[in-house]
Protein backbone atom coordinates (compact mmCIF):
# COMPACT_ATOMS: atom_id res chain seq x y z
CA UNK A 1 0.00 0.00 0.00
CA UNK A 2 1.17 3.52 -0.83
CA UNK A 3 1.51 5.47 2.47
CA UNK A 4 0.17 8.58 0.74
CA UNK A 5 -2.84 6.93 -0.93
CA UNK A 6 -6.34 7.06 0.53
CA UNK A 7 -7.31 4.08 2.70
CA UNK A 8 -10.94 3.51 3.70
CA UNK A 9 -11.61 1.63 6.93
CA UNK A 10 -15.28 0.61 7.06
CA UNK A 11 -16.45 0.17 10.65
CA UNK A 12 -13.63 2.18 12.23
CA UNK A 13 -15.41 2.57 15.57
CA UNK A 14 -15.87 -1.14 16.13
CA UNK A 15 -13.55 -3.53 17.94
CA UNK A 16 -11.87 -4.67 14.72
CA UNK A 17 -11.98 -1.41 12.77
CA UNK A 18 -10.52 0.68 15.58
CA UNK A 19 -7.67 -1.83 15.93
CA UNK A 20 -7.02 -1.59 12.17
CA UNK A 21 -6.87 2.23 12.41
CA UNK A 22 -4.36 2.05 15.28
CA UNK A 23 -2.24 -0.46 13.33
CA UNK A 24 -2.31 1.72 10.21
CA UNK A 25 -1.21 4.77 12.19
CA UNK A 26 1.61 2.79 13.81
CA UNK A 27 2.75 1.73 10.34
CA UNK A 28 2.83 5.28 8.97
CA UNK A 29 -0.50 5.35 7.13
CA UNK A 30 -2.38 8.53 7.99
CA UNK A 31 -4.45 9.33 4.87
CA UNK A 32 -7.45 7.46 6.23
CA UNK A 33 -11.08 7.86 5.19
CA UNK A 34 -13.38 7.26 8.16
CA UNK A 35 -17.17 7.59 8.41
CA UNK A 36 -19.50 6.91 11.32
CA UNK A 37 -22.81 5.11 10.77
CA UNK A 38 -24.59 8.48 11.09
CA UNK A 39 -22.40 9.87 8.31
CA UNK A 40 -22.67 6.83 6.01
CA UNK A 41 -25.20 4.01 6.29
CA UNK A 42 -23.46 1.06 4.62
CA UNK A 43 -26.79 -0.72 4.09
CA UNK A 44 -27.83 2.13 1.76
CA UNK A 45 -26.58 1.17 -1.71
CA UNK A 46 -26.98 4.61 -3.29
CA UNK A 47 -25.18 6.33 -0.41
CA UNK A 48 -22.27 3.87 -0.55
CA UNK A 49 -21.92 4.24 -4.33
CA UNK A 50 -21.89 8.02 -4.01
CA UNK A 51 -19.31 7.88 -1.22
CA UNK A 52 -16.90 5.73 -3.24
CA UNK A 53 -17.35 7.87 -6.34
CA UNK A 54 -16.47 11.01 -4.38
CA UNK A 55 -13.63 9.67 -2.23
CA UNK A 56 -11.93 7.23 -4.65
CA UNK A 57 -10.03 5.20 -2.02
CA UNK A 58 -7.01 3.18 -3.10
CA UNK A 59 -7.41 0.37 -0.52
CA UNK A 60 -10.32 -0.83 1.65
CA UNK A 61 -10.49 -2.63 5.00
CA UNK A 62 -14.04 -3.99 5.33
CA UNK A 63 -14.43 -4.37 9.10
CA UNK A 64 -18.01 -3.09 9.35
CA UNK A 65 -20.53 -5.70 10.46
CA UNK A 66 -23.42 -6.42 12.78
CA UNK A 67 -21.89 -8.66 15.44
CA UNK A 68 -22.91 -10.24 18.74
CA UNK A 69 -22.75 -13.30 20.97
CA UNK A 70 -24.99 -16.36 21.20
CA UNK A 71 -27.90 -14.46 22.78
CA UNK A 72 -27.89 -11.70 20.15
CA UNK A 73 -27.53 -14.15 17.26
CA UNK A 74 -30.38 -16.28 18.60
CA UNK A 75 -32.65 -13.28 19.21
CA UNK A 76 -32.09 -11.36 15.94
CA UNK A 77 -31.14 -13.89 13.22
CA UNK A 78 -32.88 -11.93 10.43
CA UNK A 79 -31.02 -8.73 11.34
CA UNK A 80 -27.69 -10.55 11.33
CA UNK A 81 -28.05 -12.03 7.85
CA UNK A 82 -29.84 -9.07 6.22
CA UNK A 83 -27.63 -6.25 7.46
CA UNK A 84 -24.35 -8.09 6.92
CA UNK A 85 -25.28 -9.13 3.39
CA UNK A 86 -26.17 -5.54 2.51
CA UNK A 87 -23.01 -4.05 4.03
CA UNK A 88 -20.72 -6.51 2.24
CA UNK A 89 -22.43 -6.34 -1.13
CA UNK A 90 -22.56 -2.54 -1.17
CA UNK A 91 -18.93 -2.00 -0.14
CA UNK A 92 -17.37 -4.71 -2.32
CA UNK A 93 -19.33 -3.77 -5.45
CA UNK A 94 -18.73 -0.03 -4.98
CA UNK A 95 -15.03 -0.70 -4.44
CA UNK A 96 -14.88 -2.67 -7.67
CA UNK A 97 -16.75 0.00 -9.64
CA UNK A 98 -14.32 2.71 -8.55
CA UNK A 99 -11.18 0.69 -9.29
CA UNK A 100 -10.18 -0.51 -5.82
CA UNK A 101 -7.84 -3.45 -6.42
CA UNK A 102 -6.82 -4.08 -2.79
CA UNK A 103 -9.54 -4.99 -0.30
CA UNK A 104 -9.46 -7.00 2.93
CA UNK A 105 -12.76 -8.51 4.05
CA UNK A 106 -13.00 -9.43 7.74
CA UNK A 107 -14.97 -12.61 8.33
CA UNK A 108 -15.31 -14.95 11.29
CA UNK A 109 -14.23 -18.43 12.31
CA UNK A 110 -17.92 -19.38 12.57
CA UNK A 111 -17.90 -19.89 8.78
CA UNK A 112 -16.37 -23.31 9.40
CA UNK A 113 -18.52 -26.40 10.09
CA UNK A 114 -19.61 -27.10 13.66
CA UNK A 115 -17.73 -30.39 13.72
CA UNK A 116 -14.79 -29.44 11.50
CA UNK A 117 -11.51 -31.24 12.15
CA UNK A 118 -9.39 -29.31 14.65
CA UNK A 119 -7.49 -27.12 14.12
CA UNK A 120 -9.69 -25.78 11.34
CA UNK A 121 -7.98 -25.34 7.99
CA UNK A 122 -9.12 -22.87 5.35
CA UNK A 123 -10.10 -25.74 3.04
CA UNK A 124 -12.69 -26.99 5.56
CA UNK A 125 -15.01 -24.20 4.35
CA UNK A 126 -18.32 -25.64 3.05
CA UNK A 127 -17.36 -29.15 4.16
CA UNK A 128 -20.14 -29.64 6.73
CA UNK A 129 -23.11 -28.25 8.67
CA UNK A 130 -22.76 -24.96 10.56
CA UNK A 131 -23.44 -24.23 14.24
CA UNK A 132 -27.20 -23.41 14.32
CA UNK A 133 -26.99 -20.60 16.91
CA UNK A 134 -25.11 -18.26 14.57
CA UNK A 135 -25.82 -19.78 11.16
CA UNK A 136 -27.42 -16.62 9.62
CA UNK A 137 -24.33 -14.56 10.51
CA UNK A 138 -22.00 -17.31 9.29
CA UNK A 139 -23.84 -17.62 5.96
CA UNK A 140 -23.54 -13.86 5.44
CA UNK A 141 -19.80 -14.01 6.08
CA UNK A 142 -19.47 -16.99 3.73
CA UNK A 143 -21.18 -14.87 1.06
CA UNK A 144 -18.54 -12.19 1.60
CA UNK A 145 -15.77 -14.73 1.04
CA UNK A 146 -17.52 -15.91 -2.11
CA UNK A 147 -17.83 -12.33 -3.38
CA UNK A 148 -14.08 -11.73 -2.95
CA UNK A 149 -13.37 -15.01 -4.74
CA UNK A 150 -15.79 -14.26 -7.60
CA UNK A 151 -14.57 -10.69 -8.09
CA UNK A 152 -10.95 -11.84 -8.25
CA UNK A 153 -11.81 -14.33 -10.98
CA UNK A 154 -14.04 -12.03 -13.01
CA UNK A 155 -12.40 -8.64 -12.54
CA UNK A 156 -8.79 -9.45 -11.65
CA UNK A 157 -8.99 -7.73 -8.27
CA UNK A 158 -6.86 -8.65 -5.24
CA UNK A 159 -9.52 -9.13 -2.59
CA UNK A 160 -8.59 -11.25 0.43
CA UNK A 161 -10.81 -12.60 3.22
CA UNK A 162 -9.27 -12.86 6.69
CA UNK A 163 -10.96 -15.17 9.20
CA UNK A 164 -10.03 -14.11 12.74
CA UNK A 165 -10.66 -16.29 15.75
CA UNK A 166 -12.67 -14.96 18.74
CA UNK A 167 -11.61 -11.39 19.51
CA UNK A 168 -11.38 -9.13 22.54
CA UNK A 169 -9.76 -5.77 23.17
CA UNK A 170 -10.15 -2.07 24.03
CA UNK A 171 -13.53 -0.54 23.31
CA UNK A 172 -15.36 -3.87 23.38
CA UNK A 173 -19.13 -4.18 23.85
CA UNK A 174 -20.06 -4.95 27.48
CA UNK A 175 -23.85 -5.11 27.01
CA UNK A 176 -24.83 -8.50 28.44
CA UNK A 177 -27.57 -8.91 25.80
CA UNK A 178 -25.29 -8.46 22.78
CA UNK A 179 -21.70 -9.00 23.92
CA UNK A 180 -19.29 -11.83 23.24
CA UNK A 181 -17.99 -14.13 25.97
CA UNK A 182 -14.94 -12.21 27.30
CA UNK A 183 -16.61 -8.79 27.81
CA UNK A 184 -19.68 -10.54 29.25
CA UNK A 185 -17.54 -12.45 31.75
CA UNK A 186 -15.57 -9.33 32.70
CA UNK A 187 -18.74 -7.38 33.41
CA UNK A 188 -20.37 -10.23 35.36
CA UNK A 189 -17.27 -10.82 37.49
CA UNK A 190 -16.76 -7.11 38.16
CA UNK A 191 -20.38 -6.53 39.18
CA UNK A 192 -20.31 -9.63 41.38
CA UNK A 193 -17.12 -8.41 43.08
CA UNK A 194 -18.36 -4.87 43.69
CA UNK A 195 -21.78 -6.01 44.97
CA UNK A 196 -20.38 -8.76 47.21
CA UNK A 197 -22.05 -11.68 45.41
CA UNK A 198 -20.84 -15.11 46.43
CA UNK A 199 -21.27 -16.74 43.01
CA UNK A 200 -21.66 -15.99 39.30
CA UNK A 201 -23.95 -17.98 36.99
CA UNK A 202 -22.51 -18.63 33.52
CA UNK A 203 -24.09 -20.08 30.38
CA UNK A 204 -23.44 -23.67 29.30
CA UNK A 205 -21.27 -26.42 30.73
CA UNK A 206 -17.94 -24.62 30.57
CA UNK A 207 -16.41 -27.46 28.52
CA UNK A 208 -16.26 -25.96 24.98
CA UNK A 209 -12.77 -24.91 23.92
CA UNK A 210 -12.16 -21.46 22.46
CA UNK A 211 -9.23 -19.51 21.04
CA UNK A 212 -8.91 -15.76 21.66
CA UNK A 213 -6.93 -13.07 19.85
CA UNK A 214 -6.22 -9.56 21.15
CA UNK A 215 -7.74 -7.03 18.75
CA UNK A 216 -4.56 -4.98 18.23
CA UNK A 217 -2.78 -8.16 17.14
CA UNK A 218 -5.52 -8.65 14.55
CA UNK A 219 -5.08 -5.04 13.43
CA UNK A 220 -1.37 -5.66 12.88
CA UNK A 221 -2.16 -8.85 10.94
CA UNK A 222 -4.61 -6.99 8.70
CA UNK A 223 -2.04 -4.34 7.76
CA UNK A 224 0.57 -7.08 7.25
CA UNK A 225 -1.74 -8.91 4.83
CA UNK A 226 -2.52 -5.79 2.84
CA UNK A 227 1.22 -5.14 2.48
CA UNK A 228 1.91 -8.54 0.90
CA UNK A 229 3.78 -8.53 -2.38
CA UNK A 230 1.94 -9.84 -5.42
CA UNK A 231 4.16 -12.91 -5.29
CA UNK A 232 3.16 -13.66 -1.68
CA UNK A 233 -0.52 -13.04 -2.44
CA UNK A 234 -0.38 -15.40 -5.42
CA UNK A 235 1.27 -18.04 -3.22
CA UNK A 236 -1.69 -17.86 -0.82
CA UNK A 237 -4.19 -18.52 -3.60
CA UNK A 238 -2.21 -20.27 -6.38
CA UNK A 239 -5.30 -21.56 -8.21
CA UNK A 240 -8.68 -20.09 -9.13
CA UNK A 241 -10.23 -23.03 -7.29
CA UNK A 242 -8.66 -21.84 -4.01
CA UNK A 243 -10.69 -19.36 -1.93
CA UNK A 244 -8.75 -16.14 -1.14
CA UNK A 245 -8.99 -16.99 2.53
CA UNK A 246 -6.56 -16.90 5.45
CA UNK A 247 -7.02 -17.67 9.15
CA UNK A 248 -5.78 -15.30 11.86
CA UNK A 249 -5.38 -16.72 15.35
CA UNK A 250 -3.02 -17.78 18.13
CA UNK A 251 -2.97 -21.60 17.66
CA UNK A 252 -3.84 -21.95 21.38
CA UNK A 253 -7.18 -22.57 23.07
CA UNK A 254 -8.70 -23.25 26.51
CA UNK A 255 -12.05 -24.29 27.94
CA UNK A 256 -14.64 -21.67 28.80
CA UNK A 257 -14.25 -22.74 32.44
CA UNK A 258 -10.49 -22.11 32.29
CA UNK A 259 -11.17 -18.73 30.66
CA UNK A 260 -13.71 -17.82 33.35
CA UNK A 261 -11.27 -18.77 36.11
CA UNK A 262 -8.55 -16.62 34.53
CA UNK A 263 -10.91 -13.64 34.20
CA UNK A 264 -11.96 -14.08 37.84
CA UNK A 265 -8.27 -13.82 38.83
CA UNK A 266 -7.71 -10.70 36.70
CA UNK A 267 -10.88 -9.00 38.00
CA UNK A 268 -10.32 -10.09 41.59
CA UNK A 269 -13.55 -12.07 42.03
CA UNK A 270 -12.97 -14.89 44.52
CA UNK A 271 -16.49 -16.34 44.62
CA UNK A 272 -17.92 -19.52 43.08
CA UNK A 273 -18.41 -19.98 39.32
CA UNK A 274 -21.63 -21.85 38.55
CA UNK A 275 -22.54 -23.14 35.07
CA UNK A 276 -26.06 -23.57 33.67
CA UNK A 277 -26.04 -26.63 31.37
CA UNK A 278 -29.57 -25.80 30.13
CA UNK A 279 -28.07 -22.92 28.13
CA UNK A 280 -26.37 -23.57 24.75
CA UNK A 281 -22.66 -24.32 24.53
CA UNK A 282 -22.26 -23.62 20.82
CA UNK A 283 -19.55 -25.40 18.86
CA UNK A 284 -17.54 -27.92 20.98
CA UNK A 285 -14.19 -26.53 19.82
CA UNK A 286 -13.03 -23.67 17.59
CA UNK A 287 -9.29 -23.65 17.01
CA UNK A 288 -7.87 -22.24 13.79
CA UNK A 289 -5.04 -23.69 11.76
CA UNK A 290 -2.81 -20.64 11.19
CA UNK A 291 -0.04 -22.37 9.23
CA UNK A 292 -0.70 -20.21 6.14
CA UNK A 293 -0.20 -16.98 8.08
CA UNK A 294 2.67 -18.46 10.08
CA UNK A 295 4.49 -19.36 6.84
CA UNK A 296 4.40 -15.67 5.87
CA UNK A 297 6.21 -14.73 9.08
CA UNK A 298 3.43 -13.18 11.20
CA UNK A 299 2.71 -14.13 14.82
CA UNK A 300 0.60 -12.49 17.58
CA UNK A 301 2.42 -10.62 20.34
CA UNK A 302 -0.11 -10.44 23.20
CA UNK A 303 -0.68 -13.33 25.59
CA UNK A 304 -4.19 -13.97 26.92
CA UNK A 305 -3.56 -12.90 30.51
CA UNK A 306 -1.73 -9.75 29.41
CA UNK A 307 -4.57 -8.88 27.04
CA UNK A 308 -7.23 -9.49 29.69
CA UNK A 309 -5.42 -7.19 32.12
CA UNK A 310 -5.38 -4.45 29.47
CA UNK A 311 -9.08 -4.77 28.65
CA UNK A 312 -10.11 -4.88 32.32
CA UNK A 313 -8.35 -1.55 32.83
CA UNK A 314 -10.16 -0.30 29.73
CA UNK A 315 -13.49 -1.53 31.15
CA UNK A 316 -12.87 0.31 34.45
CA UNK A 317 -12.24 3.53 32.52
Amino acid sequence: MDPEAKIYVAGHRGLVGSAVVRALNRSGYHNLILRTHAELDLTDQAAVCDFFSREQPHSVFLAAAKVGGILANSSYPADFIFQNLLIQANVIESARRTGVDHLLFLGSSCVYPKFAAQPMREDSLLSGALEPTNRPYAVAKMAGIEMCWAYNRQYGTRYLAAMPTNLYGPGDNYDLHTSHVIPALIRKMHEAKTSGQENVLLWGTGTPRREFLYSDDLGDACVFLMQLSQESFDALVPRETDAPLINVGTAQDQTIRELAELIAEVVGFDGVLRFDPSKPDGTPQKLLDVSRLDSLGWKPKTGLREGLEIVYRDFLQ
